[in-house]
């Protein structure tokens, strides 16, 4: 494809998923306030604990920016099998019909998993809210910023719940043949300390409990996407091989060609 044509295929891509959005908006407003009640749950706990915890709008209008900011995140969630088929989509535009068939893979693990994500991080964040709190003195009133707190809580569940999916990409782009599974596994190291800095930043540092939580989860899935890659590079080197077999090129000894009898020199 030129690029002309690649912008038009992104332009098409990017209207798709933005209807999608769309109607995941409405759905979603009509859901904004079920779900905020939800989301406020760990401030209404302190209330229980007996700390004088309250959540306070400071504008007029920040009520109805904080509903529609929840209707987005609605839409993003509800609607994340559409957005996520649109990248795959647009990232593999080439691949016959046997190879499209793996994006019914990708979003059949993709979507589980950013939902699995975003629970995880939902999970933790009432540990995360009242660790917290313990930093101010309980003879002081907890008075948090309504967008603030939602910011916090929404950033937290979309970052985790893209983090979840990271493994699906690996996985697409070794399928895709852009990256080995080897050269997946020669990394693991760093994945590890990048998926541990990552569940310390969403995270208090001092809440060993909620990172762990988060990061064991991450490692195990980055290690299972790790041996998916290494299965279907075996698989693919196998049937190459088969294929070169019926020309009688055996690709599992090296090409010696021009070495001679005198010890591989030259004559």
């Amino acid at each position: 494809m030129s690029l002309g044509e690649h912008l038009v295929e992104l332009r098409k891509r990017l209207i798709i998923a933005a209807a999608g959005l769309l109607v995941g908006l409405v759905a979603g407003w009509l859901l904004a306030e079920r779900v905020w009640d939800i989301l406020r749950r760990p401030i209404d706990d302190l209330q229980e604990q007996g700390r004088d915890a309250v959540l306070a709008y400071n504008s007029i209008t920040e009520a109805f920016d904080l509903k529609v900011q929840i209707a987005l995140f609605i839409a993003v969630v509800i609607t994340c099998p559409v957005w996520l088929y649109q990248i795959w989509a647009f990232l593999a535009p080439g691949l016959t019909r046997r190879e499209k068939l793996y994006g019914v893979g990708f979003i059949g693990a993709a979507v589980p998993l950013f939902l699995a994500g975003v629970f995880a991080a939902w999970y933790v964040l009432p540990n995360i809210v009242l660790l917290l709190s313990t930093f101010q003195p309980t003879e002081d009133a907890y008075y948090q910023s309504a967008r603030v707190y939602i910011d916090f809580v929404l950033k937290l569940l979309l970052a985790v719940g893209a983090g979840f999916v990271m493994p699906v990409v690996l996985v697409m782009l070794n399928f895709l043949g852009v990256i080995k599974g080897k050269t997946i596994l020669k990394g693991w190291r760093v994945a590890i300390l990048v998926i541990v800095l990552f569940a310390a930043i969403t995270t208090p540092a001092v809440d060993i409990t909620s990172m762990f939580l988060l990061a064991v989860p991450m490692v195990i899935l980055y290690f299972v996407a790790v041996g998916i890659a290494l299965l279907h590079d075996k698989r693919v080197d196998k049937r190459r091989a088969e294929e070169f077999a019926e020309y009688g090129i055996d690709l599992s000894e090296p090409d010696l060609s021009d070495d001679s009898d005198n010890g591989g020199g030259k004559a």
